[in-house]
């Protein structure tokens, strides 16, 4: 099923604005008058896309799902618990610009529409990469790796851990999940 380029185009000129506007203050203080006119469009076409700033907000940062996704499963072969993906670090490094907005969207512990989002995209995913492996409970593990990941993270966001850099942080994140999936079951 194609999509129309002009409905795409329009999201992510909203999803543009939107970052734009965030950047400067919380989302909370972001208004649909002052978004569509940054974006330069009707208000009547963000209520045709959108029901409300909400999920806009969780369509924008809809990318940083797919990015912690992808980052965690950026590696070949046998992985070695000393050296994370370099897409891991990358990820952290690149959400911090946005931590205001992710941390509206992805509340301690992980709740949250942007936290249930990347819960259940990373449990799908990891639960379709133990199968293919033959790796015992793919769905406990999965559901492990999902909720670990996505708690750390919104914490990390809100400050509940203390700071780490980036790179720490991935290569604390990635031996967790290790942990996870070699954990012997019986």
């Amino acid at each position: 099923m194609s999509t129309d380029p002009r409905a795409e185009r329009t999201k992510d000129r909203l999803r543009r604005a939107l970052l734009e506007a965030c950047a400067d203050r919380p989302l909370a203080d972001v208004s649909v008058a002052g978004l569509v006119r940054r974006a330069g469009v009707g208000r009547a076409t963000f209520y045709l896309h959108y029901p409300d700033l909400d999920a806009l907000a969780v369509d924008a940062c809809a990318e940083v799902v797919r990015d912690a996704v992808e980052a965690l499963h950026a590696w070949r072969g046998v992985p070695d618990p000393a050296a994370p993906p370099a897409a891991l670090a990358d990820f952290f490094a690149r959400i911090a610009p946005h931590a205001p907005l992710y941390r509206t969207l992805l509340r301690e512990g992980g709740g949250g529409p942007l936290g249930d989002l990347l819960h259940r995209e990373l449990r799908a995913r990891s639960r379709r990469e133990r199968e293919l492996a033959g790796a015992p409970a793919p769905d406990l593990i999965a559901s492990a790796v999902a909720a670990t990941f996505t708690g750390v993270l919104a914490d990390w966001l809100h400050d509940r851990i203390p700071s780490s850099p980036p790179d720490t942080m991935s290569a604390h994140v990635w031996r967790l999940l290790l942990s996870l999936h070699t954990t012997p079951l019986r």
